[in-house]
């Protein structure tokens, strides 16, 4: 009897946990996430600055290149899980913004994550 007690207990918390959609959640200490590789390869960036309206959120944030070289970046606004990842050319010695927008009603908060 117990044992069928916990394993409609523990089959009611998967079937719980599956029914939740996926999101991840943004503090204000982790709205930029770079790998050592991008520091590594000269290339600083600035925070994510979200401009809500009504219909629509939009992001941005300027990476800087301190290199003689231009540095390829890849990056991904992560307002939720399925926004694709998009690759930039950063030129030597100059700065490119980038932008994005959710896909979502209601977004305030975005994640900005850089990697080579």
């Amino acid at each position: 009897m117990l044992r069928t007690l916990l394993g409609a207990c523990l089959a009611a918390g998967l079937l719980a946990g599956c029914s939740s959609h996926p999101e991840i959640p943004v503090s204000d200490q982790q709205a930029l996430v770079m790998e050592s590789s991008v520091l590594a390869a000269g290339i600083s960036a600035s925070e994510p600055a979200v401009v809500a309206t009504e219909i629509q959120a939009t992001a941005s944030s300027t990476l800087y290149n301190e290199r003689q070289q231009p540095v390829t970046v890849h990056y991904r606004f992560f307002w939720h899980p399925l926004d694709a990842p998009r690759t930039i050319v950063v030129p030597a010695r100059s700065s490119v913004t980038l932008y994005g927008s959710a896909n979502i009603l209601g977004a305030h908060k975005a994640r900005l994550y850089l990697y080579l």
